[in-house]
């Protein structure tokens, strides 16, 4: 109990720190009078604008434009339904209990200390948790997800849509495709117990975190359906359904985007999982690696840009994706597993070289 209160009270002491920085004043010169710097000349930012602190039973939320890249920090919350609604910088929550929270893109960290059960939809750079437990996260996260004496935990693919989110992902300097939910890497894990799961794949997400019911938040126009959110939900790591997986890579171009989700929304219809996707660089030495005597025909293209690499699964997966990029996809470049053979370690190839650039 003293090692809890002790966190907070450091917490709240160094927020103290911070906040008497900022107001602190310039010293005076020449008679008394302020000298004046260009930066004292912009809009002064409030920081209770960029927290919710000590709430109890309350639904509240930042419409998009108004967090705008800036961090925000969400502790000692209780029974609340939270929604960011924008992307930011960094967002901390501390010391929360029972909420539901919804996290727009954070073009850095997440970090969750001291929560317990909560249930969150999160999109961001790096996640962390730190003495957390029974979470629940539908997640988006470019690199490897770490939870640290954490117990009870459980990830899901993200899941969401609103008009403005696309645009929030590239202001946050985020890749839809580059989401490494379901690789936890538990830094505390204890020997013979699980401190971390998959949620189904089946599960609703509006069971877990629910729309807005304040009518400032309800003018966003949410979605949950899977087949609109702007993050493709993937299988993840979890037991994959057949031994037959297919690679397929679109090249930098003005429609990789749109292709690639062409692409996705055929092969779901057809019955197929998408596992895991990516969107990185190649360089030469790597094109050769994945797609050896092909190479030669890639690498003009892939001066152009990040390719975007999609892995499909299921039973006929390699003919089905070979004959939806004939017929959809025949003016694009475009590759392709060639067989059943080549295509695991096509897979392997591009995602095992795609981790070591990522760091994942």
């Amino acid at each position: 109990m003293g090692c809890c209160f002790s966190k907070q009270a450091k917490r709240k002491e160094s927020a103290k720190e911070s906040a008497a920085g900022e107001q602190q004043q310039l010293q005076q010169v020449d008679g008394g009078e302020s000298k004046q710097y260009s930066w004292d000349k912009r809009e002064k930012v409030d920081p209770k604008d960029y927290m919710f602190n000590s709430l109890k039973d309350q639904t509240m939320g930042r419409l998009p434009d108004k967090v705008a890249g800036q961090q925000f920090v969400i502790q000692e919350c209780e029974n609340c339904n939270i929604y960011i609604f924008d992307h930011s910088a960094t967002i901390t929550i501390d010391d929360c209990t029972n909420c539901r929270i919804f996290l727009g893109p954070v073009k850095g960290s997440v970090f969750f200390r001291d929560c317990k059960d909560c249930k969150c939809i999160v999109a961001c750079q790096q996640f962390r948790t730190r003495d957390c437990r029974k979470m629940d996260i539908f997640l988006c996260c470019s690199t490897q997800p770490i939870i640290e004496s954490s117990t009870g935990m459980k990830f899901g693919c993200f899941q969401y849509y609103y008009p403005e989110l696309a645009a929030q992902f590239k202001d946050a300097g985020l890749s839809i495709f580059n989401n490494t939910w379901s690789n936890i890497h538990d830094f505390t894990p204890v020997s013979g117990e699980t401190n971390w799961s998959l949620l189904s794949s089946d599960c609703e997400i509006l069971d877990y975190v629910p729309l807005p019911d304040n009518d400032e938040l309800k003018a966003v126009r949410v979605s949950v359906d899977v087949n609109r959110s702007i993050v493709p939900v993937t299988w993840g790591q979890r037991q994959k359904k057949s031994d037959e997986s297919c690679l397929v890579v679109f090249f930098a171009g003005d429609y990789t985007i749109a292709n690639a989700r062409k692409m996705i929304d055929e092969m779901i219809s057809k019955g197929l999982s998408l596992i895991q996707t990516k969107e990185v660089i190649m360089k030469p030495e790597d094109a050769r690696r994945v797609f050896k005597e092909k190479t030669t025909e890639y690498l003009p293209i892939l001066e152009n840009g990040s390719v975007v690499a999609l892995e499909f699964n299921g039973d006929g997966a390699v003919q089905s994706c070979q004959e939806v990029t004939a017929g959809i996809f025949s003016s694009t470049k475009v590759f392709v597993s060639e067989s059943k053979t080549s295509s695991s370690h096509d897979v392997d190839s591009f995602f095992n070289f795609a981790d070591m650039q990522m760091g994942v």
